[in-house]
């Protein structure tokens, strides 16, 4: 599956994470930014997913096309890395202002740079 393309596309995402002593957390995600089929990054908040994914690398996201059936993708992602600062943050916080309106992309304070370990299809 092409997720460059799959992603160019509006739809649903969900972002699920672990603590390090196991408790589960899910959040509504943007579509990542897609450097190559696998790397993609996605801004964070300071809440529960940075929170978990500093403490566990081990993420998994879930995408629903916004189209009719079920098209979309399951992803299993390791965490690279976590940017303060840079170009991709500022750019992800610029797409934050525009995309929902503007000073959202304030609250955005990490760019996290995840490895695609697996791609699954969403059914």
């Amino acid at each position: 599956m092409n997720l460059s393309e799959l992603f160019q596309q509006p739809g649903l995402g969900v972002m699920a994470t672990a603590a390090a002593d196991g408790s589960v957390n899910t959040a509504v995600y943007a579509r990542p930014h897609v450097i190559d089929e696998t790397t993609l990054v996605w801004g964070m908040t300071d809440g529960r997913t940075f929170r978990n994914i500093a403490q566990n690398p081990n993420a998994s996201f879930l995408f629903k096309a916004g189209t009719p059936g079920f098209r979309g993708v399951r992803l299993a992602l390791e965490l690279i890395r976590t940017e303060e600062q840079g170009e991709m943050l500022t750019l992800i916080k610029e797409n934050a202002d525009t995309m929902v309106g503007p000073g959202t992309g304030d609250a955005v304070t990490h760019a996290a740079w995840f490895r695609v370990v697996e791609v699954r299809p969403l059914i």
